[in-house]
Parts: structure tokens; sequence; C-alpha cells
């Protein structure tokens, strides 16, 4: 007689959906008190998980704790640059690094096979290898990631729309992307 196999359990970090749901609504909802009580309940995930801790979460909570910091006053803006741009690098490398293969593969391609806008690959090769871009660029940076963020990973793991935006929010923030890779171009390298 063969033995029924039980399912897989799946052990994670955190205490059940409503944990997981309340920490994503903290993270996006523009209150800082409520995105540092979500960064707060990320780290303890960390210390439970460690480097189990998923890549998308580790970096969202990165880039709205630059957001916290942000909007908190305490930092000169160049310390802003460095902790935006700390972030987005990481942010870049680690999403990247999952398809790259025994052969090295331009950043550039990856990022367009993941869906990252090639500008934010630009920034992260200026924040790297260049002179340091302008803070609202990394801010305009950190934005674009988070929302990559949530549409290619926490809106998936909610498995509904409650995150979708309508179609006219959605044509004008493509718009402002625009807007924002032609100020890239023509000031990155000057």
């Amino acid at each position: 007689a063969r033995k029924r196999l039980k399912p897989l359990r799946t052990v994670v970090a955190w205490r059940g959906r409503a944990e997981w749901d309340q920490v994503m609504v903290g993270l996006y909802c523009g209150d800082s008190r409520l995105q540092q009580d979500a960064l707060d309940r990320v780290s303890a995930w960390k210390s439970r998980y460690g480097p189990k801790m998923p890549l998308a979460v580790d970096s969202t909570a990165e880039l709205i704790r630059c957001k916290v910091l942000d909007s908190s006053g305490r930092l000169k803006s160049h310390e802003l640059i460095l902790s935006y741009g700390l972030a987005l690098v990481r942010f870049v490398n680690l999403i990247t690094e999952r398809k790259q293969k025994m052969v090295s593969i331009p950043l550039r391609q990856l990022a367009r096979e993941v869906d990252i806008p090639v500008w934010v690959v630009d920034l992260r090769h200026e924040l790297t290898h260049g002179k340091l871009p302008r803070l609202a660029l990394c801010r305009k940076g950190c934005d674009v990631v988070l929302e990559w963020l949530r549409k290619m990973y926490w809106s998936r793991q909610l498995g509904n729309n409650l995150c979708e935006e309508d179609d006219d929010e959605e044509e004008e923030e493509e718009q402002e992307e625009v807007e924002a890779n032609a100020e890239l171009d023509s000031e990155a390298w000057e």
C-alpha cells in the first residue's frame, strides 16, 4: 500500500496573510509613521528569515526606508543621494543577478527582459561609475522602482486587483516616465 504524501508546508517569517497584507499597505501608504511600522515588521521578518527573505521585500524595505529618511528632514542632500543610490544599485544588481548565467549579459538587456526601465539601469551605472546624479533623479528612480515592485511582486502576491490603478492614472504615469527619460537622456551625459 502506497502512503499518501502530505502536502509540503512552507515556513515563512510572517504570521499569516493578514500580516503580509498589512505590511504591504503600510509600505505603500505614504504615511511615514505607518511606513516605519511596516519597516519594523519587515526587520522582524528578516531576523526570522535571514537570507531566505524575498529580494523584492528586502528591496522595497530599503527604498521605503530612504523615503522615510527623506521626509524626516534629518539627512543632507548628498546623504540622501547616497542612501537612495545604494538602494537603487542593490535593487538592479539583485534583480538582474538571478538572470545572469555563466556568460555575462549586459544589464540593459536583462532589465528589458524583466521590464525594468532602461533609464533606471543607466541611473545605477551613474551611481556606480560616474558623477552622482541630482537628488530629484534619485527620488524619481526610487518611485519608479517601487511602482515596479508593487506591480511585479506585491500585487501578484495578493492575487487580486486591489492595488491596480485605473487606466487614466496608469497613462499619466507612463507620460511622466517618458518625460523623466527625456530629462535623464539630456542631463545624464552632459
